[in-house]
């Protein structure tokens, strides 16, 4: 061993012994992390944070517990003032859904997602068209036929809030079979699926998560997915269908589709250390089996986008759906 290696190895166990006190993140939390659901509780974002809740807890991926915020009040807007509010705190995430567009669009309201400091979408969530199972129309064509014949308005479409993703997606499907629903809003995707169950109402558009249970149960049945192709699942959920046996909506006719991002942000005046944080936080959680179960029992489709290519989903998400919402005639003038 030459002399110059023996003088470099006492530098070189030094250099080590310093990276192994570095702490694992240059920012860590230093008290509970609050995380804001704009939503009431019981639905898909609801059922996804405490899901994520649960991973990040069993896994120890954060030495600081987490709280979750249901903040559903003015149709979500509660939750997205909150966390506009909350500027430069970095122990409190919201979970974001398309009410970052539709609720500013529809109600004026003094926000925008720039508005926040993003951090990473972390799914795809799809919807798909449902009745009663004890209906006799087991069809989107028979459906949206009983639906004409019945007349405007007599059938009623549940949904999560008004001049959200559920009625936006109600008035497509409007435009597209040349029907009318009566629209009634509810709290939660949680109520919806409750009230179709109930007969209260004909139909809903509901999330997989929010009527998965109702479906496994035999209470209500899916006609279509609004995705421009079929779920990939194909695990039986029920004794007879998997996700991927039920077709898209466009397959039956029903030229309608969206999908809603599920996504976190932290308030505006946070630090790119701090995003980097909950970044790896997330990245983790995603990557687990309890991850990978809970997308796959839930349909949801893997996505795991940050950084510049985050901003530049949110931007042409933001078009289409301000591109529904005037279509509508739901944005605030």
């Amino acid at each position: 061993m030459t002399n110059m290696i023996r003088n470099l190895l006492p530098v070189a166990a030094a250099v080590l012994a310093t990276l192994a006190a570095l702490p694992a993140h240059a920012w860590e939390p230093t008290k509970p992390v609050e995380i804001v659901v704009p939503a009431g509780p019981g639905g898909a974002a609801d059922q996804m944070v405490r899901s994520l809740q649960a991973i990040i807890t069993k896994h120890h991926l954060m030495k600081q517990p987490i709280v979750v915020l249901n903040m559903g009040g003015a149709s979500g807007g509660e939750g997205l003032m909150d966390t506009k509010a909350s500027k430069g705190n970095p122990h409190k995430l919201m979970m974001a859904f398309s009410a970052i567009y539709t609720v500013p669009g529809s109600a004026k309201l003094p926000f925008h997602w720039k508005d926040l400091n993003p951090v990473a979408l972390v799914a795809l969530d799809e919807f798909l068209l449902w009745n009663n199972s004890e209906a006799k129309e087991k069809t989107p064509k028979d459906f949206l036929a009983a639906a004409r014949t019945a007349g405007p308005g007599a059938f009623k479409m549940g949904g999560t809030g008004s001049k959200r993703e559920d009625q936006i997606i109600t008035v497509a499907i409007e435009k597209a079979a040349g029907v009318k629903f009566s629209y009634i809003p509810y709290t939660s995707g949680g109520q919806a699926a409750t009230q179709l169950v109930g007969k209260h109402t004909e139909s809903n558009v509901n999330n997989p998560s929010e009527n998965v249970a109702q479906w496994r149960a035999g209470q209500v049945r899916a006609l279509c997915v609004l995705s421009p192709t079929r779920i990939v699942y194909n695990q039986k959920i029920t004794k007879e269908q998997a996700w991927s046996d039920i077709p898209t909506c466009k397959e039956s006719g029903l030229d309608v589709s969206y999908q809603m991002l599920r996504a976190f942000f932290l308030p505006g005046g946070t630090t790119p250390d701090q995003v980097a944080y909950y970044v790896d936080v997330l990245k983790k959680a995603t990557a687990t089996p309890e991850w990978k179960d809970y997308i796959a029992n839930q349909a949801l489709k893997e996505s795991f986008v940050t950084g510049a290519d985050f901003v530049k989903f949110l931007e042409q998400d933001e078009a289409f759906n301000n591109k529904l919402m005037t279509e509508a005639g739901f944005m605030a003038k």
